[in-house]
């Protein structure tokens, strides 16, 4: 069972339901992830107006590095209430941004409402830019995600086309089972054809069944079809996007929860 990050995820929860942007939460089990997630995140860009990633990961030897960018800062720089969100992004392609929230996941619960508002209005104005918004957790702490990866309303795995792509894959599965996540979208890359894609959900789908019990469902393959209009359709309904204000209504009351660490607010 989670620690209070469940409970500081429901306001992130409710704004990252809003449309747009549909927001997922994405992990990559392979031989080399974050570089999987690179070009996951190029491709879901060339096929979608606007790609924000939130990224938990740091520079060296996380999901920038594989870009060879360097951070413009995090999230939390913020709360000095003069920085402008443009500031912090990063552009990493035509239709891909980059912001770090690493720092912010970490502080959150123990900033006070001032200094929260500031980070939850530069999220807004980031949401009104994107179409399709990107959680990219630490892969170290996926056995106990961030309130950022709880609060997102989808969760896509990309699963390398090699036995250490299932294997890796299993155990992400496993994880998120354990923090009470619903069904999983899977995108296989890397496999010859669609046979052998086919082929390699189908041992995925069945290992999770029989070991963890987690629904899983096919999307398509990474580079052959539009993961990214995929991600949309599968999105949740208007209707229930709509209390979404809900990332940044979540993101307020998350800390309002000493669940995390105890501690008192800054």
């Amino acid at each position: 069972m989670l620690d209070g990050r469940e409970d500081q995820a429901s306001g992130l929860r409710r704004l990252f339901r809003r449309a747009p942007p549909t927001v997922v939460a994405m992990f990559t089990a392979g031989r080399a992830p974050n570089a999987l997630a690179a070009r996951t995140l190029t491709d879901l860009a060339s096929r979608a107006r606007g790609v924000a990633v939130l990224d938990e990961t740091p520079g060296e030897g996380g999901l920038l590095e594989a870009f060879g960018v360097e951070s413009r800062g995090d999230l939390l720089h913020l709360i000095d209430g003069a920085t402008p969100i443009g500031a912090l992004v990063s552009e990493l392609g035509s239709s891909l941004s980059h912001l770090s929230v690493g720092g912010a996941a970490l502080a959150l619960p123990l900033l006070d409402d001032d200094r929260r508002d500031h980070l939850v209005t530069g999220l807004a104005e980031l949401q009104r830019k994107s179409q399709l918004m990107v959680i990219h957790g630490m892969q170290s702490e996926w056995a106990r995600p961030s309130p950022f990866v709880l609060a997102a309303p989808g969760r896509m795995l990309v699963v390398e086309a090699s036995a250490r792509g299932v294997t890796d894959g299993v155990a992400i599965i496993r994880h998120l089972a354990g923090a009470g996540a619903g069904d999983l979208a899977v995108a296989v890359a890397g496999a010859k054809d669609r046979r052998e894609a086919l082929e390699l959900f189908g041992q995925l789908d069945a290992l999770v069944r029989r070991r963890v019990g987690l629904p899983l469902r096919l999307i398509g393959e990474l580079g052959r079809d539009d993961l990214a209009a995929r991600l949309q359709d599968q999105a949740p309904p208007k209707r229930e996007r709509l209390a979404s204000a809900a990332f940044l209504r979540r993101l307020s009351a998350w800390t309002h929860s000493n669940g995390m660490t105890g501690g008192q607010r800054a």
